[in-house]
């Protein structure tokens, strides 16, 4: 086991040797939230970003903040190494309670685990992706970073078992994100992805997307896509902070377009990529 250095609780520690009660809340329910924040060349990558993210998670599921976001920077910080991109890892439960009980217990410290993982590039990037449409069935309150990710990952997998990188999930015939990404499409021209709410993640790369198509002059719309436009895109694209910009090339065994990444992500991704190494 790669024994780097991770942080939990107030203690850099090797990996090995850190331990979490079998009584913490994470454990037993899920009862915590976490961030992916990416860092490229040792500095994070639109760190304020993914700290309101964070801060609004936290909020959600009433777990008071355990530092400021100086506090933050300070603890992330000595994870980091300058000369990779790697991705930070950071996890809050609401801590360790003395028995099994849904309700919240009094005077509980939360748990705060953080790590780095490089950042693996996807391979064959420029062949693009497989994915599947399936019908969301996650609960209702998906802009919550939550833990909880069971529904995610049964979906991710029935996608994964029909040799597909991603399932698209789509509620009462509309487009709400991937199982673990969010959606862009270009129709007719447009760059479209589902607009903010309860039923998508805010995701930082797709708001930094967004920023990118408005600044070089890109047509984009944040709209509703049903299923049935989805499948006349000339191009789909997943995005997250570890994979960045992802073509699509198939969906539900059809080809899109020509069944190659199209023009605009490959303008997109040249952006993207000169975008975050300008930060």
């Amino acid at each position: 086991m790669d024994n780097k250095t991770v942080y939990l609780n107030g203690q850099y520690l090797p990996l090995t040797e850190a331990k979490v009660s079998v009584l913490d809340r994470g454990f037993l329910f899920g009862d915590g939230i976490y961030e992916v924040i990416p860092a490229y060349s040792g500095k994070l990558f639109h760190f304020e970003d993914h700290m309101e993210r964070l801060e609004n998670s936290l909020s959600s599921i009433r777990l008071v903040n355990p530092h400021e976001r100086a506090q933050w920077l300070e603890i992330l910080t000595p994870l980091l190494d300058a000369g990779r991109d790697q991705s930070v890892y950071l996890q809050i439960t609401r801590g360790v309670s003395d028995k099994r009980d849904h309700a919240f217990p009094e005077k509980v410290t939360p748990t705060v685990f953080a790590m780095c993982s490089d950042i693996v590039p996807l391979a064959n990037l420029e062949s693009g992706v497989k994915a599947i449409s399936i019908d969301d069935s996650r609960w209702e309150l998906c802009n919550i970073k939550a833990t909880t990710l069971l529904a995610n990952i049964l979906l991710r997998q029935q996608a994964v078992e029909k040799g597909c990188a991603e399932a698209v999930l789509v509620k009462d015939g509309y487009v709400t994100e991937g199982a673990a990404s969010n959606i862009f499409a270009v129709i007719d021209g447009i760059l479209i992805t589902p607009p903010q709410g309860t039923e998508i993640l805010p995701g930082i790369t797709r708001n930094v997307i967004l920023d990118i198509a408005r600044q070089n002059g890109i047509p984009y719309s944040e709209e509703i896509i049903s299923l049935d436009a989805l499948q006349t895109a000339s191009e789909i694209w997943l995005t997250s902070s570890t994979r960045e910009i992802v073509p699509v090339v198939q969906l539900d065994n059809e080809p899109i377009a020509n069944g190659k990444p199209g023009p605009i992500w490959e303008a997109m991704n040249q952006l993207f990529q000169a975008y975050k190494r300008s930060q």
